[in-house]
């Protein structure tokens, strides 16, 4: 795969993902996306981004995405190694997903000043579904062009 395919496979599976997360968290919380947004600055600002309006917002918007990309390199670099996550994306994606929910929920969200969540089936799903497997997807794609 040639650099320029990885780098689209990592802002591409990065965009899609943080896009569909947040739609996620909208959902599931019944939240606005501003919201949703303040939620991830808290994780720098605690309570106090809930009160910094859009410019938290701003922020918490430009950390999910970083976040996000982040994600969508660390499978594009496993993928360079494991072949099977490029193969077999569905499978792998899945299971990136639910890695990277239980990664956010038990290692990232418990050292940031952002407050935990309680465990959430649909959180847990929707992590497989809207966020491994459109990067798996978007990895795999550029590595079959």
């Amino acid at each position: 795969m040639t650099r320029a395919h990885g780098v689209e496979a990592v802002l591409l599976g990065g965009l899609a993902a943080g896009v569909l997360d947040t739609f996620l968290a909208m959902a599931v919380y019944r939240i606005g996306a501003t919201v949703v947004y303040q939620a991830v600055a808290s994780g720098l600002l605690g309570k106090a981004a809930f009160r910094g309006g859009l410019a938290t917002a701003a922020l918490g918007l430009l950390l999910h995405f970083l976040i996000a990309a982040t994600a969508a390199a660390v499978y594009f670099g496993a993928s360079l190694k494991l072949e099977t996550l490029v193969r077999q994306p569905v499978p792998c994606g899945l299971v990136f997903g639910l890695a990277v929910y239980f990664f956010m929920h038990h290692v990232v969200v418990p050292l940031s000043a952002a407050r935990n969540t309680p465990f959430s089936w649909a959180e847990l799903i929707g992590h497989a579904l809207l966020v491994g497997l459109p990067i798996a997807l978007a990895v795999s794609r550029a590595a079959h062009r």
